[in-house]
C-alpha cells in the first residue's frame, strides 16, 4: 500500500481498559487534522478455538442490477457481536457481468467468523459492485451458522437472497436469487506454541558482514567500532534478536559465520566460522556469539564483496536434511550495504523457500537498502529463472528506523522494538511450512521448556569457562568439542565426517585434513592455535553479567567495565582500550 497517496482523516487513542470498562464498546469522534467522523471500537474475549473453515459458494439467478449489463456480484460475511451489532470479517472477489457467479474458495478462522460458537449467527450480504465504490447495490441477505454450514452441500445450505425493500413493496416476492454452499471443510489450525511444545527446536545461525564498507574498526566512524560505553549496531542487533530466539533453542549452541573478510592466510571468504574452527562453528549462548564477534574483528581484514548466497546455501544444506518438523532454521544476516551477488542470492532464496528456513536481514548504517526490499517480497513472490518462491521467507528491517525518533536514544528500547519487528513473521512462516508439508505437531512433551521458564542450560558460559585451541567460549581442556546442537544429524565434533564427504547436507568439511577446503573456512588445523604473528585470543576471566569476556589485568589490553578486549598499544587491529 502506498501511504503517500492516503489522506489522513483522524485518530483515536484509548486503552483496552477504557473499552472493557464501557461494556466492551467505545464510540468517539476522530481527532486530528480534519476531526471529521466517528469511530466505534468493540472488544470481545477471543475463544481458544483453533479451527478454520474453508468455504466455497456459488449463486444462481441473481437480480440484474446493471442497466447495460447483468450484475457484478460479491459477498460480504458478518460476525454477530455480543451487543447484537454486526462486524464485517470477509469479502469475496467480484465476479463481473454474471447472474450465476462461482466465487473462489476461502479459508477463515472460526474465531474470526463466529468466535468459535457454532450457534452464533453469520450474516451474508450479496452486492452488485459499482465502480465508484460508495454505492454498491444490495441484491439480497441471508443468515446461517456453523452448525448449518458444517453439513456441507445439501438443501439446508441453499439460501434465498432476500432484499428487504423489494420484499416490503412487492407482493408474491420470493427472492433475488439463491446462494449455494458447495463445500465446507473444517480443520484444526495448530499454533506456533503447539509445535514448540511438541519438541520443534529453532536453530539460530548468525552471519556477520566483514566487508570494508563498514569502515576501519579502529575508528569511531566504523560500524564495527567497539565503543566502550554502548554496543555498536552489530552487537545491538545480535543481542536484540538473540536474546529472544535463544529461548526457543534447547541447548543454546549457535553457529556464527562471517563473510566478506580477508583471513589471516590471505584468502577472502564469504562463509567462515567466527570460531576459526571449521569442525566446531558453535558458540555457547548469546555471550559466546558476542565473544566470537569481538575476537574475529582482531584477526581478519575487512574486505569484500558483499555476497549473501554462500551463507544462505550453508544453512539451507542443513535444513534440507531436516524436513520432518523437528527442527526449523533461522538465519540472521547483519549487513551494511548493497548486495553484490543479488541474482545468486535470489536464486538461493527461491530454492530455500521450500525448506524449514527463515531469513532475517538487519541493515546497519545509513546505506541504501533498495535491494533488500526486493528480497523481502511482501507484495509478490521472488522469481529466479522462471521458478517462483513457494513462500516468503525473508524479513528485512533497517536498524536506523529504530534509532532515535520515537524510540529516543535509549539503545535498550531500540533493541526491543527491533526484535519485535524482525521476529513478528517467524511464527507464521513456521506454521506455513508445517501446513504445506503436512507436518502435525507432536504431543506436548513434559520436558519442553517454553520461553520464560527457567532453563538448566546456561545462556552464556559460566565464569570458569576458558578459551583453548582458538575456540572462544568453550571449556578449557575438554577432550572433545561441544555437542552439535544447532545442526542436527551429527553426533559430536570430535568424530569427523568420512574422508571427502560430510553428513548429508552438511558443509564441505573434509575428514582427516587439517582444515577446510580453500574458500569455505580458514585452514586452521584441529588443535592448532591462532595463526603465527597474531595475538592470542583473550582469556575469559571473571565475567560480569551481559559483558563480553574481558582480558584480566596484565593480559592483552586493559580491563574496563563495558569495554571489549582491545590489543595493547602498537598492535594492529582494534585500538587499545581507553584508560580506566
Amino acid at each position: 500500500m502506498r501511504f503517500a497517496l492516503i489522506d489522513f482523516l483522524g485518530r483515536l487513542e484509548c486503552t483496552l481498559g477504557e473499552i472493557v470498562g464501557l461494556g466492551g464498546k467505545i464510540e468517539k469522534k476522530l481527532e486530528g487534522i480534519k476531526g471529521l467522523g466517528q469511530i466505534t471500537v468493540r472488544a470481545e474475549e477471543v475463544s481458544s478455538c483453533k479451527e478454520s473453515a474453508t468455504l466455497h459458494f456459488n449463486a444462481t439467478k441473481l437480480d440484474k442490477k446493471d442497466f447495460l449489463g447483468k450484475s457484478d456480484p460479491f459477498l460480504i460475511f458478518y460476525k454477530a457481536n455480543e451487543d447484537t451489532s454486526w462486524t464485517a470479517v470477509h469479502k469475496t472477489e467480484v465476479i463481473k457481468n454474471t447472474l450465476n457467479p462461482t466465487w473462489r474458495p476461502f479459508s477463515i478462522p472460526l474465531r474470526t467468523l463466529c468466535n468459535g460458537d457454532y450457534d452464533r449467527s453469520i450474516k451474508v450480504e450479496c452486492y452488485d459492485w459499482d465502480s465508484d465504490g460508495s454505492s454498491h447495490d444490495l441484491i439480497g441477505i441471508f443468515t446461517t451458522n456453523m452448525n448449518m454450514l458444517k453439513k456441507g452441500q445439501c438443501p439446508d445450505n441453499d439460501y434465498d437472497c432476500i432484499n428487504p425493500k423489494k420484499k416490503a413493496k412487492k407482493k408474491g416476492y420470493k427472492n433475488s436469487g439463491q446462494v449455494h454452499l458447495l463445500t465446507c471443510k473444517i480443520e484444526q489450525n495448530p499454533t506456533f506454541l503447539d509445535y514448540v511444545k511438541g519438541g520443534t527446536s529453532l536453530n539460530f545461525t548468525v552471519a556477520i558482514d566483514f566487508t570494508a564498507s563498514n569502515g576501519n574498526p579502529s575508528q569511531s566512524t566504523s560500524l564495527h567500532y567497539l565503543n566502550p560505553y554502548q554496543p555498536n549496531q552489530y552487537s545491538a542487533a545480535i543481542q536484540a534478536v538473540g536474546e529472544i530466539i535463544q529461548d526457543y533453542d534447547s541447548d543454546k549452541q549457535f553457529p556464527v559465520l562471517g563473510f566478506g573478510a580477508k583471513l589471516p592466510d590471505g584468502s577472502v571468504s564469504h562463509e567462515f566460522p567466527l570460531t576459526f574452527n571449521p569442525q566446531n562453528p558453535y558458540c555457547a549462548g548469546l555471550q559466546g556469539i558476542l565473544s566470537a564477534y569481538y575476537n574475529a574483528l582482531q584477526k581478519v581484514q575487512l574486505y569484500g564483496p558483499t555476497n549473501f548466497s554462500p551463507v544462505i546455501n550453508h544453512v539451507a544444506r542443513f535444513a534440507e536434511t531436516n524436513r520432518d518438523g523437528s527442527n526449523y532454521f533461522v538465519l540472521l544476516i547483519l549487513t551494511d550495504g548493497v548486495i553484490t551477488d543479488l541474482h545468486n542470492t535470489i536464486e538461493s532464496i527461491v530454492k530455500a523457500s521450500n525448506l524449514p528456513l527463515s531469513i532475517i536481514i538487519v541493515g546497519v548504517g545509513n546505506a541504501e537498502f533498495d535491494a533488500m526490499d526486493v528480497l523481502d517480497a511482501d507484495d509478490r513472490r521472488l522469481c529466479s529463472n522462471g521458478k517462483y518462491a513457494v513462500r516468503d521467507i525473508v524479513q528485512f528491517v533497517p536498524f536506523r528506523d529504530f534509532l532515535g525518533g520515537k524510540f529516543g536514544s535509549n539503545m535498550n528500547i531500540s533493541q526491543a522494538a527491533l526484535a519485535k519487528e524482525v521476529l513478528a513473521e517467524i511464527p507464521d512462516q513456521i506454521i506455513q511450512y508445517m501446513k504445506a508439508h503436512g507436518v502435525k505437531p507432536k504431543p506436548a512433551k513434559a520436558n519442553v521448556q517454553l520461553p520464560g521458564q527457567q532453563s538448566n542450560v546456561p545462556s552464556q558460559p559460566p565464569p570458569s569457562f576458558q578459551q583453548s585451541q582458538g575456540q572462544p567460549g568453550y571449556p578449557q581442556g575438554q577432550g572433545q568439542a561441544m555437542p552439535q546442537a544447532g545442526y542436527p544429524g551429527q553426533a559430536s565434533f570430535n568424530g569427523r565426517p568420512p574422508q571427502g564427504s560430510g553428513p548429508p547436507g552438511g558443509p564441505p568439511y573434509p575428514g582427516g585434513q587439517g582444515g577446510a577446503p580453500s574458500g569455505s573456512a580458514p585452514p586452521y588445523p584441529q588443535g592448532q592455535g591462532v595463526p603465527p604473528g597474531r595475538p592470542p585470543p583473550p582469556q575469559v576471566g571473571s565475567q560480569q553479567s551481559g559483558a563480553p569476556p574481558y582480558p584480566a589485568q596484565g593480559q592483552t589490553g586493559t580491563q574496563q567495565s563495558g569495554a571489549p578486549p582491545y590489543p595493547s598499544q602498537g598492535q594492529t587491529g582494534m585500538p587499545s582500550a581507553p584508560p580506566p
